[in-house]
């Protein structure tokens, strides 16, 4: 496996985890390389938690895990490699996002929505994912999505349908009320996850830090305000 002794030219990303740079077996096929950083906000516990998760699911759209090494300071993940990079580097970037027309984000939506009913269904598993954002689904070379990064996910065994937590994990805008506030998950968590990211790729707008003339503060605010006024029409009230 070759990431060119893992060159900054070949980083893909980052986030709590570490940093993923891009790779190339001894075959030829291309690869991304998830490595625990020392100073990552994740921990060993959730690398492992995302290696049991995954290395049991396969469906066309969640990424493919291909290998994981836990020898030495910085473990490692090895997934394929996906071209197009996650969803919120081209919805959120006004050139970028020229290119999805509104075929594309309704497959993008479609495919998002048969991953997340594959975890909560049709896996061997259950699995709420619990960190469902844009920057966690991947596009491939033709724009399919895969949902990734499984380090907060929880197993659910097969009677268990919902629990509670004193610690909360995820990201702010996406986390259901009931979990935020009271630490209660299921797998309706993961559909008011997937509820902001519809709004997300249809308006090109993020959830956190969306404004507008009613200085309203998030995008979910401001659809149920026009949701609100436009019930009141229909009834004929102000």
């Amino acid at each position: 496996m070759s990431t060119n002794n893992f060159s900054i030219a070949n980083k893909l990303g980052q986030g709590g985890f570490g940093i993923v740079y891009k790779g190339v077996l001894e075959d030829g096929r291309e690869i991304a390389v998830k490595r625990l950083s020392k100073f990552s906000r994740q921990g060993l516990d959730e690398f492992k938690n995302e290696v049991r998760c995954i290395a049991k699911l396969q469906h066309r759209n969640l990424v493919k895990l291909l290998g994981y090494c836990i020898q030495g300071d910085e473990p490692m993940l090895i997934y394929e490699y996906m071209a197009n990079k996650s969803l919120d580097l081209t919805i959120f970037d006004v050139s970028r996002s020229s290119v999805l027309d509104w075929p594309k984000r309704f497959n993008i939506i479609h495919g998002i929505a048969r991953g997340l009913l594959y975890l909560h269904q049709d896996s061997p598993l259950r699995v709420i994912h619990r960190d469902l954002k844009a920057a966690n689904v991947l596009l491939d070379n033709d724009m399919n999505p895969k949902i990734s990064d499984f380090g907060l996910a929880r197993r659910f065994k097969g009677y268990e349908t919902e629990a509670n937590t004193n610690k909360v994990v995820g990201t702010y805008g996406y986390i259901a009320p009931e979990y935020a506030v009271h630490g209660h998950f299921s797998v309706k968590s993961d559909v008011f996850s997937f509820g902001v990211l519809v709004l997300e790729i249809v308006s090109g707008k993020k959830n956190r830090g969306f404004s507008d003339e009613k200085q309203r503060d998030n995008l979910l605010g401001h659809v149920s305000l026009i949701h609100l006024f436009n019930y009141c029409k229909m009834f004929g009230q102000k």
